[in-house]
């Protein structure tokens, strides 16, 4: 009589209990008879489940693995990360951390934990919805092997079919062998998938290397990938490892003392070269070519591609640029007037910035190249990959302001003009299309009146390229950047002499390597050669190269570009503390809004530039010089610390001198004045055959002709062999 009494007294005391109890039973119950006839009759008729057999050859995508130049691992690059391993290369620690967090009676069962029915039933059942689930690992791994909009639903038909596949699996296949299946296909988070690829990106080596603490770690993830991510989390990935460590000591996996060990011991986690997270940017450009290239293959086939990048000079360019943009942020130049990286970046993880396709703050972009073939050694697209996956260096399309300077000199120099030729640094005012005046001014806001090319160029003046240019003929311009590889559309208007039209970065920095090399072009290429599991090359890119000027032409370009950083724009910056023979340009855009550095060596090209997503002032008086130029600078003296520094460019035959009046562009006498006689370069045949008079002592040329001196009545000749492309000389007297 006491029994019932009792009971009765319980029932009325936890009357939820009790039907959360009784309606587990009936699922129980409804469940066994369900799976029994349902599934095993019904929900996988007509072939709605997949073969088991299936299994026998299937094989998780792998991803294509990236090298750098020496050899080095990059990066993966596919849908899902993966390195297939076998069960006898996984040590027992990572298998027992596993199966004791995922499924404790994985050696027990036939495929259903049908220990676990009953309480996922009850929290089911007390959530009103499907919330908790009782699958096991050979359950996980029946989900892959059905279609992926099947493998995603959350409901009781997908669990039945779940069940009856997993029951399949173990009639047909060994422990070990699901066991190993498993561990090769979870998703582990941070786009890896399987231990071995999750081992490596987080420690930076092999899952048979791990210890108890590093593989808790990855036997955490499971769980929650984005929320107990190492990497990001530290404390909180912490926490669910020592949890996972004390599940494997209650269970008799490790001892006492091993879990207090692991507990204790410190999250370390291996370097972003070490874990395939370097370069991602150059990675995503790499990934974007092999994608047009190769399609699916590149996410199925794991292919092996060896590219250009070198880790080195990839560390001294993100260190140099980075460095740069918070000097420039914490005003070592002068009031910064936006919000820094820093304060944004706080903003943005305290959810308090809502998420834009621009980036808030200052970014940056640089690429390193070899001039001789093309192959891009350092590439940064940007600040933060994962905040902002859009590549500055490749995508973007900004105005390169005096930067572009130089292939409007090549064209002058390509037609006859010389570095002595006089021209006109004085305003002008030109009427547009919308029927207002453009009145363009020089940086400084100053006119030097008349002066040689050499010296426009070096000290940047904007007055007299405009003239170049508008001398020349504008489709001039345009097809001389066309030969220097720059392929997007520049209206004819005499602005574009100043860098007005839009250019890709990695087109205006590669356009430079026809100065580094005397002449030729060559295109910027990532990808040495793409090879497949075999070892069989399958793609093997040949360098790009085009002839753009002639030897003594890029000579006397290189020549006058070596002043601007030892007595022009860039003196400061690059001249004063980088001492490898170099030329170089500087280029700032007239409302401030972006700022470049473009410089090389005679084997290595590289180029910085820097401004907001939206254009806008960067600061007052932003200047290229000093704002881009040092991060190049910072670079170049890391990276000529451990390479020896090339020669400088030989004089090719061709090129004379003589000693002229700067003033006057005509050959020195004693009638010149004595400060003003300077030794220039020329190609022979364009060398001026006037000499100073004692009537133009250190006078300009006026508009009387005179022989072999260019002026608005004779103007210059191309020398023999070249095409006259001049139209109109002379527009503005």
């Amino acid at each position: 009589m006491k029994t019932p009494s009792r009971l009765r007294q319980f029932t009325e005391r936890n009357p939820k209990l009790v039907r959360s109890v009784l309606l587990g039973l009936t699922f129980l119950v409804a469940f066994g008879g369900g799976v029994a006839f349902a599934s095993w009759v019904l929900v996988c008729n007509g072939g709605r489940c997949p073969p088991v057999q299936i299994l026998d050859t299937y094989t998780p995508r792998q991803t294509s693995k990236v090298y750098a130049a020496d050899g080095r691992f990059i990066a993966e690059v596919g849908l899902e990360r993966r390195t297939l391993v076998k069960i006898s290369e996984i040590p027992k620690v990572v298998k027992d951390a596993f199966v004791l967090t995922e499924d404790k009676r994985f050696y027990e069962h036939s495929g259903i934990d049908w220990v676990r029915v009953p309480g996922a039933a009850l929290r089911n059942l007390r959530a009103g919805s499907w919330e908790q689930g009782f699958s096991t690992i050979t359950m996980q791994l029946a989900r892959n092997v059905f279609p992926e909009r099947i493998s995603r639903e959350k409901n009781l038909v997908r669990k039945v079919k779940e069940a009856k596949v997993a029951r399949q699996i173990e009639e047909r296949y060994s422990k070990d062998k699901i066991l190993e299946l498993y561990l090769n296909q979870i998703n582990l988070g941070n786009g890896a998938y399987g231990v071995e690829t999750a081992s490596q990106r987080y420690f930076g080596k092999s899952v048979h290397d791990l210890n108890l603490a590093e593989a808790a770690m990855l036997a955490a993830l499971p769980k929650a990938p984005a929320r107990y991510n190492p990497r990001r989390f530290p404390e909180r990935a912490i926490q669910r490892r020592n949890t996972v460590i004390e599940l494997m000591r209650r269970n008799g996996a490790i001892s006492d003392a091993d879990a207090s060990l692991a507990k204790a011991y410190p999250l370390q986690l291996g370097s972003k070269t070490e874990s395939g997270e370097v370069a991602a940017y150059f990675v995503e450009w790499v990934r974007q070519q092999l994608d047009e290239k190769f399609g699916a293959r590149l996410y199925e086939q794991g292919l092996k591609v060896y590219t250009t990048l070198d880790l080195d000079m990839q560390s001294a360019a993100e260190r140099a640029l980075e460095n740069q943009l918070r000097a420039i942020e914490g005003g070592k130049y002068g009031k910064f007037p936006h919000r820094t990286f820093e304060q944004l970046a706080a903003r943005s993880a305290n959810g308090d910035e809502a998420a834009t396709p621009n980036s808030p703050y200052l970014q940056g972009a640089f690429m390193a190249m070899d001039p001789r073939d093309g192959s891009v050694r350092a590439l940064v697209g940007g600040r933060q990959f994962d905040d902002s996956k859009f590549n500055r260096m490749t995508q973007a399309l900004r105005q390169p302001g005096s930067t572009f300077k130089p292939i409007v000199y090549s064209a002058a120099i390509e037609n006859g003009r010389t570095p002595a030729t006089i021209i006109d640094d004085a305003p002008i005012t030109l009427p547009q299309v919308a029927g207002d005046q453009w009145t363009p001014q020089n940086y400084d806001g100053k006119f030097e009146g008349p002066i040689p090319l050499r010296r426009a160029l070096y000290m940047s003046r904007n007055l007299p390229a405009i003239r170049t240019g508008m001398e020349l003929g504008e489709q001039t311009i345009i097809d001389m950047a066309k030969r220097f590889g720059i392929t997007s559309t520049i209206p004819p208007y005499p602005s574009i002499a100043i860098g007005s039209a839009d250019v890709f970065p990695i087109e205006m920095i590669s356009a430079y390597s026809a100065f580094a090399n005397l002449g030729v072009r060559t295109a910027a290429n990532a990808i040495r050669r793409v090879e497949n599991q075999k070892g069989e090359v399958l793609w093997e890119p040949q360098p790009v190269r085009a002839q753009v000027l002639s030897a003594p032409e890029a000579w006397l370009m290189v020549s006058m570009m070596k002043d601007v950083v030892q007595r022009g724009t860039a003196a400061g910056s690059v001249g004063s503390r980088f001492f490898v023979p170099s030329g170089g340009k500087t280029g700032t855009t007239n409302d401030g809004a972006d700022v470049w550095f473009i410089g090389y060596t005679a084997d290595l090209v590289a180029g910085v530039w820097m401004g907001f997503d939206r254009p806008q002032k960067i600061k007052a008086n932003a200047q290229g010089g000093e704002l881009a130029a040092p991060a190049y600078t910072s670079f170049m003296t890391e990276v000529y610390r451990r390479r020896p520094a090339p020669p400088d460019w030989p004089r090719p035959e061709g090129i004379t001198t003589r000693d002229i009046d700067k003033t006057t562009g005509e050959l020195a006498n004693a009638y010149c004045s004595a400060d003003s006689v300077v030794t220039e370069y020329f190609i022979a045949g364009t060398e001026p055959v006037q000499e100073c008079s004692p009537f133009n002592m250190g006078q300009p040329l006026d508009s009387t002709a005179r022989p072999g001196v260019p002026n608005a009545a004779n103007p210059p000749k191309p020398p023999p062999g070249k095409r006259d492309t001049t139209t109109n000389p002379f527009k503005i007297p």
